[in-house]
C-alpha cells in the first residue's frame, strides 16, 4: 500500500455535499445552502428541505451563488464543521455583471 492511501483510510470517509454560496461576509467563512427534496411520508408530496452550513474558505475564492462541493472536517468553530473542497461553476449573473462593468471601463 502507498502512503497516500493508508493515510485517507485513517482518517475515515467524510461526507460530501453540493451546495450553493449564499453569504461571504465573514473572513475565511461561507455560508452554503443545501436543498434536498424529500418525499412526505403522510401526504407523499415532494417538500423542499434546505439546510445552511457554514464552511471554511481559505482564501475567500467563494462568490455568491457559486455552486461548491463540501466536505466534512473538523470542527473549526462553534458552528463551522464543514470545508469548500472546490468550486464546480461560477454564478453566471455576477460573471455577466463583471464583464459588463469592465467593457464600460474600458470604454471610457
Amino acid at each position: 500500500m502507498s502512503p497516500e492511501t493508508t493515510t485517507q483510510d485513517t482518517r475515515g470517509s467524510r461526507r460530501a455535499i453540493l451546495g450553493t454560496v449564499t453569504s461571504t461576509k465573514m473572513d475565511k467563512t461561507a455560508v452554503i445552502t443545501v436543498i434536498r427534496r424529500v418525499r412526505d411520508r403522510r401526504f407523499h408530496k415532494f417538500v423542499t428541505r434546505r439546510v445552511k452550513y457554514k464552511a471554511h474558505d481559505e482564501k475567500n475564492a467563494a462568490k455568491v451563488g457559486d455552486l461548491v462541493e463540501i466536505i466534512e472536517a473538523r470542527p473549526m468553530s462553534r458552528t463551522k464543521r464543514w470545508r469548500i473542497v472546490r468550486t464546480i461553476s461560477h454564478n453566471a449573473e455576477v460573471a455577466l455583471a463583471e464583464g459588463e462593468k469592465a467593457a464600460a471601463e474600458g470604454g471610457k
